[in-house]
């Protein structure tokens, strides 16, 4: 009898135990069904949220070849006669993520060129708070991105951060520009106290592109004759400076040029200035 009745009681338990088990995997397949929904849902949002994605890579050589640019092509692929122009001088290239590429590549190549030491400054690692959801590569700590336009293209590793350098370590300081690299200086307060006692010094400081905002803010612009690209020319009168729309303006200690196309004349100003000095 008992070992019917504990049979019986094993039988029992061992149904409610399938059931629990059947509840249990409906309960799941309810909630993979409301996930699935969720994620279907959540994926739409985030798709109307985003805008189709383009890789578009424009070779250095295209800028070269284009027509109008004979003259800039010239300037690269003619040898340097004196290879000891700038011999002993040493020229600082300020630069943050977002610089237009042949605009560091190309004055840093022919200022090596003619014997210059040149060294890439970066401002100190500051990755923006977690909820801007951005994402950084391990590299970004020790490397600058290049961009074309603004389409990213490629690093460059820097040698020093903003805070680390010093004004009688350098006899010029160089800017390139691109659509937002100026953005980033211009906030570095480190950046801006450097372009400001660099002045002060009476050294040369050059700028081109976008970079001439980067002055703007370290307020060293007012009564300074300059130019820029087109869409911040308003910005640096503002800034109190007299802007026109020429290749390279050399005032002083300050050399402006407005665009890529003039990295030759600007690159060979830079030159004249420190080979009088």
């Amino acid at each position: 009898m008992k070992t019917m009745k504990t049979m019986k009681q094993i039988i029992a338990a061992g149904a409610l135990s399938m059931l629990a088990v059947v509840q249990a995997e409906g309960q799941t397949i309810i909630k993979t069904k409301e996930m699935n929904v969720n994620y279907a849902n959540e994926l739409e949002i985030v798709n109307k949220l985003s805008t189709q994605s383009a890789v578009v890579n424009m070779p250095v050589s295209k800028l070269l070849d284009a027509p109008g640019n004979e003259a800039l092509k010239a300037f690269f692929f003619t040898p340097v006669k004196n290879k000891s122009a700038l011999k002993g001088k040493k020229i600082a290239v300020i630069v943050s993520d977002g610089f237009e590429e042949i605009e560091l590549t190309g004055p840093v190549w022919y200022f090596k060129e003619l014997g210059a030491e040149v060294e890439i400054i970066a401002p100190k690692y500051n990755p923006a708070p977690e909820r801007y959801g951005l994402v950084y590569p391990e590299m970004s700590k020790t490397h600058v991105m290049a961009i074309q336009y603004l389409q990213p293209v490629g690093w460059i590793k820097f040698d020093h951060t903003a805070d680390q350098i010093k004004v009688s370590d350098y006899d010029a300081v160089f800017i390139p520009g691109g659509a937002w690299n100026p953005d980033n200086l211009r906030y570095d307060k480190d950046v801006i106290k450097f372009v400001q006692d660099f002045n002060k010094a009476g050294k040369l400081i050059a700028a081109i592109c976008h970079a001439p905002v980067v002055l703007a803010s370290a307020d060293i612009l007012k009564g300074r004759k300059l130019t820029g690209y087109w869409n911040i020319q308003v910005n640096l009168k503002n800034a109190g400076a007299t802007v026109v729309d020429e290749p390279v303006v050399t005032d002083a200690n300050i050399i402006t040029s407005r665009h890529p196309i003039d990295v030759a004349d600007f690159s060979k100003a830079v030159e004249n200035w420190l080979v009088k000095k």
